[in-house]
């Protein structure tokens, strides 16, 4: 009997762990692409061309507006933590690292990347994605 209790207790306890670390490092993912990203758009400078073409792209500007009737409150996920997470269950980590790769190297375009998500996420989490994607442009 003390033996199962004792191996109960240490899968439980390495679950935990296991929980924890998964965790904190999507966590961690989140926040250093974020700030990668917006990093690299102020050095390039294309940080005010991209708010410049939200401003006027049409399309963007529907988005925009419809974003503000979106209840957040049904969304699957509202942080983009939630969104890393989500991504990374959605469509792998492996393949994400493969898509990175592709994209680094020239091999894969923007509309190819975007058409990959939309087959691995539902409508709510793309529209979810682009909610957390605007905020934190506005920031």
């Amino acid at each position: 009997m003390k033996f199962w209790l004792k191996v109960f207790l240490s899968i439980f306890i390495f679950s935990g762990i296991g929980w924890a670390i998964y965790y904190t490092a999507t966590n961690l993912a989140s926040e250093q692409l974020v700030e990668a990203v917006s990093t690299e758009l102020e050095i390039s400078g294309e940080m005010d061309k991209v708010k410049q073409e939200i401003e006027q792209d049409p399309d963007l500007q529907a988005f925009i507006a419809d974003q503000h009737n979106v209840d957040e409150k049904k969304l699957p996920f509202k942080t983009k933590e939630e969104a890393t997470r989500a991504i990374i269950k959605k469509v792998g980590m492996t393949e994400l690292k493969q898509i990175q790769e592709q994209v680094q190297s020239g091999n894969m375009t923007k509309e190819e990347v975007i058409t990959l998500l939309e087959e691995n996420l539902s409508e709510e989490e793309i529209l979810a994605l682009k909610v957390i994607a605007y905020k934190e442009l506005q920031k």
